[in-house]
């Protein structure tokens, strides 16, 4: 009778890894209780036997070690299945992603809108300088569009003494006080 004792660390250990890692403990379990080959011939040397017994030994082992070769091919085919599935999904994944980007709608280069033109023209003779913010009026006086303070060529200005100033331009002598006399006709220009 033989008994059945734990696996010793002799033996081949069953990989947790393995799929199949319960198949190999149980065929470990069972190659240990009925061993062949030179082990199983030493064990059973102290019970002899027949020529028969020795065939049925040898027998289980090849039938183990038969075993062990399926479920290698086995598992080298999951293998192979797996990782065709994982490259097939990866194909896929990626075909996808380049369709999309070919159906993606065309970018559109769009032109940043123009500023306004440097002069602006209005119908009454006036014109609006865009690019230095000065509003000419028809009759020529010009006014800052940003102050709203009338623009005065400083080329055309002599500075008096007292703190008046003389525009040449428009003949307008404008004292220290504020008030403004035309100088061509001597008249205070109210405004």
């Amino acid at each position: 009778m033989t008994t059945i004792s734990p696996i010793s660390s002799t033996l081949p250990i069953a990989s947790a890894t393995a799929p199949n890692w319960l198949n190999e403990a149980e065929s470990a379990i069972m190659a240990q209780a009925s061993q062949s080959g030179l082990l199983g011939a030493l064990q059973n040397s102290q019970n002899p036997g027949t020529l028969s017994s020795f065939f049925r030994n040898m027998q289980s082992g090849s039938s183990a070690l038969a075993l062990i070769a399926q479920n290698s091919a086995a598992n080298s085919a999951s293998a192979t299945v797996t990782a065709r599935q994982a490259s097939d999904i990866y194909s896929q994944t990626q075909a996808a992603a380049i369709q999309q980007r070919l159906n993606a709608p065309p970018q559109v280069n769009s032109t940043p809108p123009q500023g306004l033109d440097p002069i602006i023209y209005f119908d009454d003779g006036s014109t609006l300088d865009t690019v230095n913010n000065i509003m000419t009026f028809a009759d020529g006086h010009q006014i800052d569009t940003t102050t709203g303070t009338p623009v005065i060529d400083s080329a055309a200005i002599i500075n008096m003494p007292d703190g008046s100033y003389l525009d040449t331009t428009n003949n307008v002598l404008t004292m220290p006080d504020g008030t403004k006399i035309d100088t061509v006709t001597g008249l205070k220009i109210i405004a």
